[in-house]
């Protein structure tokens, strides 16, 4: 399987890209910066240059052309304003859903955008954008996966994790998330669901076959 990773030089998706090249997928990631391709070379990956905010949706089309699966990890990150949280995390999903023709499509979420608040403030604006992203998904008739972990750290992964199809809050390591999303990639039935994603007992694989059963 060739999958394509919007934001490939992130903390996920570089765990996710290491994963996913051990098991023997294809890896292309999506950066904007040149500085970084050879990170993600190391990791396995085949590094496309491409910046998803400005670019148009021919652009995006081109980059993950061929791809049978695309994973949408970018964000405008930490100390970004409210202005590119709507530009990035929400349209820059949005665009990479356009571009991405009938390719599977996961979408790194964020618990509390099934209720995301009203407020001004940078991070109320984040929620708000990632559920617009996240209701834009749901609203094709694609094979969609949308994932939501709880708050990130960068704890050593445990390989376990508690997945629900119902909100939950917790931590979770980011390498926990990036196993759940190579497991997600290779699981048809959870095509169409919601998964919030949490530090837990059970094996990833586990966890996920009990959310999905």
């Amino acid at each position: 399987m060739l999958v394509a990773i919007a934001g490939g030089h992130g903390q996920i998706a570089r765990r996710l890209t290491a994963l996913l090249a051990a098991r023997g997928d294809q890896v292309r990631g999506l950066i904007r910066n040149p500085d970084q391709a050879d990170d993600l070379r190391a990791d396995g990956a085949e590094p496309v240059l491409l910046d998803l905010e400005s670019a148009g949706v021919e652009e995006v089309a081109a980059a993950v052309d061929g791809a049978d699966a695309v994973v949408f990890a970018a964000g405008a990150g930490p100390g970004s304003g409210a202005e590119r949280k709507w530009t990035m995390d929400r349209d820059g999903a949005i665009k990479l859903l356009e571009a991405s023709g009938n390719a599977r499509y996961v979408i790194v979420s964020s618990i509390g955008t099934d209720n995301p608040p009203d407020g001004d403030d940078v991070f109320s604006v984040y929620l708000r954008a990632k559920a617009e992203a996240d209701a834009a998904v749901a609203a094709t008739d694609r094979d969609w996966t949308i994932v939501r972990p709880g708050s990130l750290t960068t704890d050593p992964g445990t390989g376990r994790a508690r997945i629900s199809v119902d909100p939950v809050r917790d931590r979770v390591a980011r390498e926990d998330v990036a196993a759940v999303l190579a497991a997600v990639l290779a699981e048809p039935r959870s095509v169409g669901k919601t998964l919030y994603v949490v530090r837990g007992d059970d094996p990833i694989d586990d966890a996920l076959e009990a959310a999905l059963r």
